[in-house]
């Protein structure tokens, strides 16, 4: 990642740096920065993952609000963090993916471009690779996750556990089921151009300003995440609900699109954007706290780095 104190000499020094060292640490960073995010934040993410997977006509949830309280009030407060084992291992292990991919795709431009730094388009690249790298980890993850969420009801569950889940998915459809959704990832993780592509723009202005190095890692991550999720919020949606579909068949959406177009058919461009609240109140504290955490492990690392 462009260190921030440096953004405005030229090229990041630790970006022309191809020791194992520096390489090594963004995969390091990334785990930091996983299980940051993980904390703060899936207790939005689950009522953001029951807004999606349910639709007005099912009359279950009224709004945002309303999925909270009755979440905690039928389920208790520790339902908001169900299906967290899944991200609890697979965030850790994702982010270090993709944040160290992002910092190895950097590394590779910034060899090319010698002193000139980055450009934010250079920066979203970066973040497109690391999107679409990790996306083959983060299906079966997200998958898991997201069928946990959908539990409603504590005595009647369909899984037992994140290792149960994982068992009925591949005895119903195979090994291959857990990339169920694969090319719907892939689609919601390009959207990582967009997020380090602001990231870079907002860093470049918000250190104009004479702000500190937090607080720009802070602030630029809260602002590129609400970016981010504005855009890529309805791939979002209809990967969660191609993934959370019941093992029957015929299936109800056999593809992507047919989930693409069902929404449309019944809800029109709007019911993309359902369940956008808690992921758009989730977006700011969650990723700032998790880029700040990357940025935070990726200096603490860096004074052993070869200048």
């Amino acid at each position: 990642m462009t260190r921030v104190a440096t953004i405005e000499k030229g090229a990041d020094p630790n970006l022309q740096d191809s020791s194992f060292f520096n390489r090594f640490r963004g995969f390091a960073a990334g785990m930091a920065s996983g299980i940051t995010k993980l904390a703060v934040g899936h207790p939005f993410d689950t009522i953001k993952v029951r807004l999606q997977t349910t639709s007005a006509a099912d009359g279950r949830f009224k709004g945002p609000l309303d999925c909270l309280i009755k979440t905690v009030k039928l389920e208790g407060p520790r339902a908001l963090y169900r299906g967290s084992t899944p991200p609890l291992v697979g965030w850790a292990f994702m982010d270090s993916i993709m944040l160290g991919t992002l910092h190895n795709a950097r590394i590779f431009q910034q060899r090319r471009n010698g002193d000139r730094p980055l450009t934010p388009f250079q920066h979203g690249l970066a973040g497109l690779a690391g999107g679409l790298t990790v996306s083959f980890v983060a299906t079966p993850v997200e998958q898991i996750k997201a069928r946990l969420q959908v539990q409603y009801d504590s005595t009647k569950k369909v899984y037992s556990g994140p290792i149960d889940c994982v068992r009925q998915v591949v005895r119903n459809n195979g090994i291959q089921g857990l990339w169920t959704g694969l090319l719907p990832t892939m689609l919601f993780r390009s959207w990582f151009f967009v997020f380090w592509g602001s990231y870079d723009i907002f860093v470049r202005n918000l250190k104009s300003r004479g702000l500190n190095d937090g607080s720009v890692t802070f602030l630029a991550g809260g602002m590129s995440a609400t970016v981010f999720w504005i855009g890529a919020f309805p791939s979002d949606l209809v990967k969660n609900t191609y993934m959370t579909q019941p093992d029957v068949s015929p299936k109800r959406y056999p593809t992507a699109t047919s989930v693409m177009k069902h929404i449309y058919q019944t809800a029109g461009l709007k019911g993309f954007y359902r369940g956008f609240l808690p992921s758009f109140l989730r977006a700011f504290p969650t990723n700032a706290a998790a880029v700040f955490m990357f940025e935070t492990t990726m200096r603490a690392l860096g004074g052993e780095v070869k200048q």
